[in-house]
């Protein structure tokens, strides 16, 4: 097993997407256009690269067949998918620090939630939800995060609330995760001021001004 220091090193390569060296075999590709769930199955094709580097001979003894790997892949990527892409790779980092052995699915869960739970942000699906149900003006509200209404904002209100979950998730995911990167990165997000709107300006009409106002109306109406 590769030392912390290569290993931290060798994650935030796989977290920036700067070693492409790095491959496995992958899941299968979906369709060509790319999605949300195209980009899950490529953080955890990094995932088991980096499992893969760390662990060779462990990972080449448990998965020595590729079907058999592709369909644990499979797996991981459907109990990952409430989970953003950050979140996993950072937690499959602190799974490899803490331990010389090859991480089971429950030990990733644990650090994926531990990620989450370090940045303060809730799970995805938590997120989702707040984001639709929230009622207008939305930075009237209150909210679990700023990352959770910025990636509301970013997917539009209108389209979050006008359609099927289908459709909205994985747009909002897309949002979610961009966010939930920077954070990570340490930038500070923080939630825009709410632009005040000014008290209508009302002026009393005096007596004179109400009578020529009433005989206008008159006059108006042909009364």
């Amino acid at each position: 097993m590769a030392d912390s220091k290569d290993v931290g090193s060798l994650a935030e390569n796989i977290v920036r997407g700067t070693d492409p060296s790095l491959t496995t075999s992958a899941i299968p590709a979906g369709p060509t256009d790319a999605t949300p769930r195209d980009d899950l199955a490529d953080t955890i094709n990094q995932v088991f690269a980096l499992f893969r580097l760390n662990y060779h001979n462990q990972f080449y003894a448990a998965y020595a067949d590729t079907t058999q790997l592709n369909q644990i892949k499979r797996l991981w990527l459907e109990a990952l998918s409430s989970f953003t892409a950050e979140s996993i790779l950072t937690g499959a980092k602190r799974a490899i620090e803490d331990s010389d052995y090859l991480p089971t699915l429950k030990r990733m869960l644990d650090c994926c939630q531990l990620a989450l739970e370090r940045l303060g942000v809730p799970p995805l699906r938590d997120a989702f939800i707040e984001a639709c149900e929230k009622p207008s003006p939305k930075l009237a509200q209150t909210w679990s995060h700023p990352v959770v209404y910025f990636a509301g904002r970013d997917s539009d209100w209108f389209f979050l609330s006008n359609n099927a979950e289908r459709m909205t998730l994985p747009v909002y995911k897309g949002h979610y995760d961009r966010w939930v990167a920077r954070l990570s990165r340490g930038e500070t997000i923080v939630l825009p001021t709410r632009a005040e709107l000014p008290e209508p300006a009302t002026v009393a009409m005096s007596k004179e001004e109400r009578q020529q106002a009433l005989s206008k109306l008159r006059e108006t109406l042909d009364l």
